[in-house]
């Protein structure tokens, strides 16, 4: 059944550890405009779902600039990232979620944006892979398909920011939000990385 394979193929690619389910995860953790983050990614990634079966994978592939621009551009922001995320652990606390101030909306929003749509992988995933899997299902199937997959990427966003709360009282101790803040550095170092070697 479409439904169930874009389901299925849209869940293990998202599931994959990355820039942005690590992002997701410590808003989770600190308890911080959840809801809008779990939104951008979901939203976005139905966006970007939909523009695939559109046929807007075909006209990516074909444009050295726009892959040029996501892939530095991404680089440079993910690096951005890893140095605070390394700022945040050579100077740990305990973040609860009466004993911070939270950042503003709008900077999270706009983290959240550049994790989705600064990461050329995205496009590779969601775009290239997903569209092309979707259209391979004809003129009906292709939309199950890809209702399957933006129904994945909604369920997993929603359950990694939501559930990961129940983490919290691990994360009372400053030094468990150090080895989450020294893992997310160099996450975000590795795939900057090989973001710009491949």
């Amino acid at each position: 059944m479409p439904y169930l394979a874009g389901f299925a193929t849209a869940l293990s690619l998202i599931v994959a550890i990355g820039a942005q389910n690590a992002f997701v995860l410590r808003q989770g953790l600190r308890r911080e405009h959840v809801l809008p983050v779990v939104l951008t990614c979901a939203l976005s990634d139905a966006l970007l779902i939909s523009g695939g079966i559109l046929g807007l994978g075909a006209l990516l592939t074909r444009s050295q600039v726009a892959l040029d621009i996501a892939k530095y551009g991404g680089a440079a922001f993910l690096y951005a990232y890893a140095f605070l995320a390394a700022k945040r652990a050579f100077n740990p606390s305990a973040i609860t979620p009466t004993s911070n101030t939270p950042a503003a909306l709008r900077s999270v929003v706009l983290a959240c944006l550049g994790f989705t749509y600064l990461n050329p992988h995205v496009y590779l995933d969601t775009v290239v892979l997903l569209g092309s899997l979707a259209n391979q299902r004809g003129t009906n199937g292709r939309w199950l398909y890809g209702l399957g997959a933006v129904t994945a990427s909604f369920t997993w966003f929603f359950s990694l920011g939501f559930f990961s709360r129940k983490l919290t009282p691990t994360f009372a101790r400053p030094r468990s939000w150090q080895y989450l803040d020294t893992a997310i550095a160099l996450l975000m170092t590795t795939l900057a990385t090989w973001m710009l070697l491949t």
